[in-house]
């Protein structure tokens, strides 16, 4: 093949097309018109002698050989723009849309304060949260170039394509509501009496600390299984039930309106982490917001109370 006949903007065309396996959303991610991309994705199909895009049950799909292109060309690209190295723009200039995967967790510290931190230096950069599916599924997400920006808890990742580092110190509260029959004299005993709330994005029945009191000879009864933190305080208000929370997740009126404690026995904390693929290194909107996330959550602060 000739070099000099490849049109590099062709690739980035195809790179999108790749992205969303849909004309239409990949054009209005580059701001092409649909028909400029559908020429485009005729054109790459004759370049690499492949339909590329097919047709199938729900819409369209990635044939094999699109597949196998996906890594290459987004290393290909990313090595085309470090050589370039363009002058960066200035922030108040760019226009375009970050994408975080987080949990819950996370989400409900970062969302409007971000949203507020970027509005002055950066009105351009618009945010777009999506739902969390676990950190295998997260990684790939990264990988693939799905999202940008993953904020959760990564027990491990290969260095050398991600960048992780800790930005919060976690640790667990017990919540219930004020006049709860377990609040006098909380104990173990008193605590596993009554069920309790598990928050679980992939409806989880059992989590790391149902094994810790197993391994004690102890288990308790969950009563609910949620998807979202925003959904415990209002069922703790509203009956017995008892919910083991970051104590970042407690709502700022957490100590007025709630019995909080200290789990009577150790359970361990956790590290929450930010990470993107190392090919966004250089791209400054996801620098800019990456910066914000590790400073918001960095400093931020779970709701004083007194330990029960």
């Amino acid at each position: 093949m000739n070099l000099r006949s490849v049109d590099l903007n062709l690739l980035v065309v195809l790179d999108a097309l790749l992205d969303e396996a849909h004309v239409s959303r990949a054009a209005a991610k580059l701001n092409l018109s649909q028909p400029a991309t559908s020429s485009a994705l005729d054109r790459c199909r004759h370049l690499f002698g492949d339909p590329l895009l097919e047709r199938g049950k729900g819409g369209m799909r990635l044939t094999p050989r699109a597949e196998a292109l996906r890594d290459p060309l987004k290393t290909l690209l990313a090595g085309i723009a470090a050589v370039v190295d363009a002058p960066e723009e200035p922030l108040a200039d760019i226009r375009q849309t970050v994408r975080i995967v987080t949990a819950d967790h996370p989400g409900i510290l970062i969302a409007g304060p971000l949203h507020r931190a970027l509005a002055g230096p950066a009105p351009g950069i618009d945010i777009v949260i999506q739902p969390w599916h676990g950190a295998p599924a997260a990684l790939e997400s990264l990988a693939r170039g799905a999202s940008d920006i993953a904020v959760s808890v990564f027990p491990s990742v290969d260095a050398a394509a991600f960048h992780c580092e800790t930005v919060l110190e976690e640790h667990y509260v017990v919540a219930m509501r004020r006049d709860h029959p377990a609040a006098a004299g909380f104990s173990l005993d008193r605590w596993l009496a009554y069920p309790h709330i598990l928050v679980s994005g992939r409806g989880d029945t059992r989590s790391g600390f149902d094994d810790q009191l197993s391994a004690l000879g102890r288990s308790r009864r969950v009563g609910i299984v949620v998807p979202s933190f925003l959904m415990v305080p209002p069922l703790l208000e509203e009956g017995d039930l008892i919910a083991m929370m970051p104590s970042h997740c407690l709502p700022a009126d957490a100590a007025a309106r709630f019995h909080i404690a200290r789990p009577p026995i150790p359970v361990p904390g956790f590290p929450l982490h930010i990470a993107w693929h190392r090919r966004r290194d250089k791209d400054r909107a996801v620098r800019h917001v990456a910066g914000v996330l590790r400073a918001l959550l960095a400093g931020a602060e779970a709701p004083a109370f007194t330990p029960a």
